[in-house]
This record gives C-alpha cells, structure tokens and sequence, in this order.
C-alpha cells in the first residue's frame, strides 16, 4: 500500500460480474453507521474557514509557523458518529 491509503496496482482476483459497493463508514469507537458529515473550522488569521492535511514531518518557517512552501495540501473528512460523539477525520482530495 502506498502513500495516502491509495490502493496497490494489482487489488487480487475479483468477481468482475457482480458490481462491488464502497465500505460504509462505521465508528472506530462504537461501530456505529450512524455518522453525521461536517467539518473542522481553521478560525486563525487569514484562514480559509477550514483546515487542510499536509503530509510530512512539521517544519518550522523562519518566523516560527508552519513551513508549507511547495507541499501538497488535502481536504480533512470529518464524521461524528452521532451515538458514541466520537470524531472520526479521515484524508480527503488534494486541494
């Protein structure tokens, strides 16, 4: 598997003749289906509204923030399981 949860180039045998559905998202806490979509606010001086993943180690600029020059940036999935409260944040697409 490689960087980012991508799949490998060659997923195994499959049975091309039944359509495959996508997972349903379940709480890691309690297992819950129940997850409710939203977001995780960035609130800070000149921000987007929303916060954004960067692979790597954290790099500190010359001015003491984060060093983001040049790095791919990712939206955050978040999903709140609505039984258990429990945040689940998952890498989105690449904005």
């Amino acid at each position: 598997m490689s960087l980012y949860g991508t799949p490998p180039d060659d997923p195994g045998p499959q049975d091309l003749g039944t359509p495959q559905q996508a997972p349903v998202p379940r709480c890691s806490t309690c297992g819950s289906e129940d997850l409710e979509p939203g977001f995780v606010e960035d609130g800070g001086e000149s921000s987007h509204g929303y916060s954004r993943w960067i692979p790597g180690p954290l790099e500190r600029g010359i001015f003491g923030g984060a060093a983001r020059m040049g790095k791919p940036r990712f939206e955050i999935v978040a999903l709140m399981c609505r039984r258990c409260r429990h945040l689940e944040l998952f890498v989105g697409g690449q904005v």
